[in-house]
């Protein structure tokens, strides 16, 4: 076989697997990958909508648990000013109560903010995915 008999048959065989795993050959029964079974899937709508109720859980729950905080506080106080042992003990509810809520509202936070974040990551990794592919498209012409 000649030098270019080789090198049109490397090129022309190099450019079939370019083509295959371009065009995803698997159809979900040989354990390729292919378009029909992606490895990962993210619904942007999906995200978004978890992101939005996490959102909303936050914004209700920073309103309406803060409502028992002025009461319980001024109550513990009257107890304590009026030297009742349950005044110390409602302090310490009180107290325990703003820790919770904190808590519960830091967890809202981070979990409406990593979804906006991973959302925002999945755009630019679509981006940069797609960038990646023009340039395999263009070897494929110099295979050509």
């Amino acid at each position: 076989m000649t030098f270019d008999a080789e090198w049109a048959a490397l090129r022309a065989e190099s450019a079939q697997r370019v083509d295959m795993r371009l065009n995803g050959v698997g159809d979900g029964k040989t354990g390729q990958s292919g378009p029909s079974d992606p490895d990962l899937s993210v619904n942007q709508d999906d995200l978004g909508a978890v992101g939005h109720d996490a959102y909303d859980l936050h914004t209700r729950v920073s309103k309406e648990g803060d409502h028992a905080r002025p009461a319980t506080f001024e109550a513990a106080i009257g107890l304590s000013n009026g030297n009742f042992a349950s005044g110390s003990a409602l302090l310490k509810v009180h107290d325990r109560w703003n820790t919770h809520l904190k808590t519960l509202l830091d967890a809202c936070a981070q979990i409406s903010d990593h979804l906006n974040y991973t959302k925002a990551a999945h755009a630019k990794d679509d981006v940069r995915i797609g960038g990646d592919l023009i340039s395999v498209s263009k070897l494929n012409e110099y295979l050509k």
